[in-house]
């Protein structure tokens, strides 16, 4: 298993969570994005700079990832081709996406993005909050203890 960071959008503090657990449980994390920025020292943690694009990070996450590694992103279109591939979606929220749900979060996504651009509705998302910080790190470590192999 790898775990994979979509590390553009991704907040600091949520990365600052799995840079921890990768290095907690030994798992290899790659933190994909469109600019340099700052990874922990671990032989456990890189990044993988792509160039700027649409969509050029999630493209890459795709071509990488293999069945049963897990991504972090805020990106459902992303989140529904890592499910499809056999990988596990995690949204910086909280949000663990599945065969189950990801056909629904795309529907809402892409209707809530045709809404805002006829200007029906605005904005985006609430802002991150410290609620949203504690259901992320609470299902990324059960996400992670599903995981381990028994001897852990």
């Amino acid at each position: 298993m790898r775990i994979w960071v979509d590390g553009d959008a991704c907040p600091a503090v949520i990365k600052e969570i799995v840079f921890r657990a990768a290095v907690r449980t030994k798992i290899p994390l790659t933190l994909v994005a469109n600019q340099p920025m700052q990874i922990p020292r671990s032989d456990l943690i890189s990044i993988l700079t792509v160039p700027s694009g649409l969509n050029v990070a999630d493209q890459r996450i795709v071509e990488l990832l293999d069945p049963g590694d897990l991504v972090i992103t805020a990106d459902i279109p992303l989140a529904a081709h890592v499910v499809d591939k056999g990988g596990t979606a995690l949204d910086p929220r909280g949000d663990h996406y599945t065969h189950e749900n990801i056909g629904e979060r795309l529907t809402m996504r892409n209707l809530m993005d045709g809404l805002r651009g006829e200007g029906v509705v605005g904005g985006g998302p609430p802002p991150f909050s410290g609620n949203d910080r504690q259901a992320f790190a609470n299902q990324l470590d059960r996400i992670l203890a599903k995981r381990r192999p028994p001897s852990a």
